[in-house]
């Protein structure tokens, strides 16, 4: 009997445990999944738990829930990888041998990566909304907050799901409007980036709406470390913001197994070294890394853990059958961008094309527009929560081409982008 170990039961991990059970021989092939508990987490619904959108119970179901009839589910840490001797060891110290090994284990953030983050402030007037614990923590900060500056902080640009921040001012926009405090509140959107996206587009856009709402961008923000006292977030260049409430994004790592492994990316993030198309780890053949493990250079979301999940099981199968692996991923993503008071705006992209205004997924008709504030996107965006437990985490098709199509796609005149094409071919997407 051969051996198919997998790494993680989150998004990317539970979606493709369903996609083998349906390929692979059971007489001949044995899947095992490991993952430390049996919580599975919607993160995208941690977006709308501080603003009451959602409670905190809507966003939390057992594993166990979705995987296929008999799984064999470990549950327990992973300690490190032998990848000589094709050896997973747990904590415990007991060893598990594979013939072909998936890693799905994710990031998290870190904020003990930024000095004073973690700090006497933190989950009092500083918060995460990427944890379950800091979005039921920040609800009821915000329940009673008065009003103040509020500064939302990316601490690094490589994060999961990069449009939430943004998602999270203007909803924050949108809230202290609703209560009428918004005269009260100032909202900076303080970044990295050298504006409110990566792209000159999709930034044009957003940049547009930040300004019409009234948040205020402070860009090429490079996060040294967090005054507690004085109430501070200071650059490596000196610049400082005050803050009254810190809504922090911070460093987002891979898992430590990635780390005790010797399997880290050169960035020392935990992101582990894999071919950007055929989602195969760069020095074991056979190992393969889907979801935010991965250090491709696109977005870290569920939108491209499906795309890479329909690409690696047709990888997966041909390396059974020692077949050439012909099936590429082209670093597609898409994602809504909720922008309060019931609309969203929608972005579709992959390695080498940015987002573009158009229809989407049907030429003409649409019905989603893309970098445009429509509330059928606000219905989108509120839809998936259904699709992600009841097809997404299921294994099963999507009504969405996997490689991205320019079909319903307005291009942009080769003058206005020919200068910057080339530098950008291998730029992460976010």
């Amino acid at each position: 009997m051969k051996k198919l170990l997998i790494l993680g039961a989150g998004t990317a991990g539970t979606m493709m445990l369903n996609k083998l059970d349906k390929k692979l021989d059971k007489k001949e092939w044995e899947i095992t999944i490991i993952d430390k508990d049996d919580t599975h987490y919607y993160q995208p619904g941690f977006l709308f738990i501080p603003f009451g959108i959602y409670q905190p119970s809507d966003v939390i179901k057992s594993r166990k829930e979705f995987f296929p009839k008999g799984t064999n589910f470990i549950m327990h840490e992973v300690e490190e990888i032998n990848a000589s001797e094709n050896e997973v060891i747990l904590k415990s110290g007991k060893e598990l041998s594979y013939d072909i090994l998936v890693i799905a284990t994710g990031t998290t953030p870190v904020p003990s990566e930024t000095e004073g983050l973690d700090g006497p402030l933190w989950y009092k007037d500083i918060f995460d909304f990427y944890t379950f614990e800091g979005a039921t923590l920040l609800a009821k900060k915000l329940k009673d907050w008065k009003g103040g500056k509020l500064v939302i902080n990316l601490a690094e640009t490589t994060i999961k799901c990069p449009v939430a921040p943004l998602e999270f001012a203007f909803l924050a926009d949108a809230y202290f409007t609703e209560k009428g405090i918004r005269d009260k509140v100032s909202i900076q959107y303080v970044t990295p980036l050298s504006g409110a996206f990566t792209k000159p587009i999709a930034t044009k856009m957003l940049s547009q709406l930040m300004e019409k709402k009234n948040i205020h961008v402070v860009p090429d923000f490079y996060l040294e470390h967090v005054d507690n006292d004085n109430k501070k977030i200071v650059s490596y260049d000196g610049m400082e913001v005050e803050f009254d409430l810190l809504v922090s994004i911070p460093t987002n790592m891979g898992a430590d197994m990635v780390a005790n492994s010797n399997m880290s990316d050169e960035d020392d993030l935990n992101f582990i070294p894999t071919n950007k198309e055929t989602l195969q780890h760069k020095q074991h053949e056979n190992i393969f890394v889907i979801g935010d493990a991965t250090n491709l250079p696109t977005s870290k979301a569920g939108s491209v853990a499906h795309f890479e999940g329909e690409i690696l099981i047709e990888n997966i199968l041909s390396f059974i059958n020692g077949k050439p692996l012909e099936a590429k991923f082209d670093g597609h993503a898409n994602c809504f961008i909720e922008t309060g008071f019931g609309k969203a705006a929608l972005i579709d992209f992959n390695y080498t094309t940015e987002p573009l205004p158009g229809q989407f997924p049907i030429p003409v008709l649409g019905p989603m527009g893309l970098l445009k504030e429509t509330r059928i996107n606000h219905m989108g965006k509120l839809a998936f929560k259904w699709i992600y437990w009841h097809m997404l985490l299921t294994g099963k098709s999507l009504p969405v081409s996997t490689n991205m199509s320019m079909t319903g796609k307005k291009a942009p005149k080769k003058e206005e982008t020919k200068e910057k094409e080339e530098p950008q071919q291998e730029e992460v997407l976010l």
